[in-house]
């Protein structure tokens, strides 16, 4: 289905160039002067190569209609994350690579969906937001305020994460998986 550039969204699988390249970053650039433009980092699925390029904010590309099943991430075992069918019990492995920007947020026995382009798994799509636990932040600091300065601290997962100074060790945040940024307490 043919799209405006600008409706891109990372995650989002494009037919360009004679191949499926699944879109890593966004962003739009809009210059004093000339036409306001996309700039997309994509990464090529079957050699796995990335590029950049830059699309003016009126062209369209062809987006690849997937489609999505819901699996349970079962484990992960040497760079290798298994998922089964919640509705057939099918198994399914997908390497680390497919799932570098999911990794961060994904624990066992989690619900995804994974997106299939004829019957191949290309992408796993999480919640938007999840609910894990800060196992690890430095101790607030004497005469902080509760203002726009974070702390940095470590989630269940392993993956960093800034959160307010008030925040202890122990505590269920909230985490935006686009961003990978807090949003409250849980």
């Amino acid at each position: 289905m043919l799209i405006n550039v600008t409706s891109v969204r990372v995650g989002n699988i494009l037919d360009w160039d004679g191949g499926l390249w699944k879109v890593m970053k966004t962003h739009h650039v809009t210059p004093g002067k000339g036409v306001a433009c996309m700039q997309l980092e994509m990464r090529n699925i079957e050699k796995g190569n990335k590029t950049n390029k830059r699309f003016n904010s009126t062209e369209k590309v062809e987006r690849v209609t997937l489609n999505q099943r819901k699996m349970q991430f079962l484990y992960a075992d040497a760079g290798q994350y298994h998922f089964m069918d919640v509705e057939t019990y099918d198994q399914i492995t997908l390497d680390e690579s497919m799932l570098e920007t999911a990794i961060p947020y994904m624990l066992p026995e989690m619900e995804v969906e994974v997106e299939f382009y004829e019957d191949r798994p290309l992408n796993v799509k999480l919640p938007l937001s999840v609910v894990l636990e800060v196992v690890e932040c430095d101790a607030a600091i004497k005469g902080q305020t509760a203002t726009s300065s974070y702390k940095p601290g470590v989630l269940e997962t392993g993956s960093p994460i800034m959160v307010p100074p008030y925040l202890e060790a122990g505590t269920k945040v909230r985490v935006n998986t686009e961003t990978g940024e807090y949003m409250e307490r849980a």
